[in-house]
């Protein structure tokens, strides 16, 4: 089993992949293999070949379980995200990955988000995404009940479909 976060923050070890990784180690109970910074590819997302952007599309190919998450910008996941969900092939670039999608935002307006516009593409990539996406008020994700809350109902879901 190999556990992967992939933030879409243009901020550099933001607040969004911090609370990827405290879900995806609540979720599986154990530390993260792998987290992908996307900010840190820079210009490489802009185009096709990059080295660094195609180490990390096979880490996430590679991967049981990967969190998605994102900040909310202008009501939708980043454009940054988005650039590198790009990299992946439709229908089959996720295949056999289940897909978490998960969003931290200012306020309680966009608690749909994650899934109504993170999890299609998830889905389009062919992610297994059997799971319903996580919606986190970023000043306070990391006390936030949800993420427990969520955790505990859905970690046997998790345990099943990477068994």
């Amino acid at each position: 089993m190999s556990t992967t976060v992939v933030a879409g923050n243009p901020k550099p070890a933001s607040r969004t992949l911090d609370a990827g990784r405290l879900l995806a180690e609540a979720l599986t109970g154990g530390p993260v293999d792998h987290e992908i910074d996307v900010v840190e590819f820079g210009p490489g997302l802009l185009g096709w070949g990059d080295e660094a952007v195609a180490a990390a599309v096979h880490t996430v190919r590679e991967s049981t379980l990967v969190v998605f998450a994102s900040p909310t910008f202008k009501a939708t996941y980043t454009g940054l995200l988005k650039l590198f969900l790009d990299q992946f092939a439709g229908g089959t670039g996720l295949q056999g990955v289940v897909s978490v999608p998960l969003m931290l935002g200012a306020g309680p307006g966009h608690a749909m988000a994650p899934d109504m516009l993170l999890k299609p593409v998830l889905s389009e990539l062919g992610g297994t995404c059997a799971l319903p996406g996580l919606y986190l008020i970023d000043a306070g994700y990391a006390d936030d009940p949800k993420l427990k809350e969520y955790a505990e109902r859905w970690s046997p879901t998790v345990a099943a479909l990477i068994g």
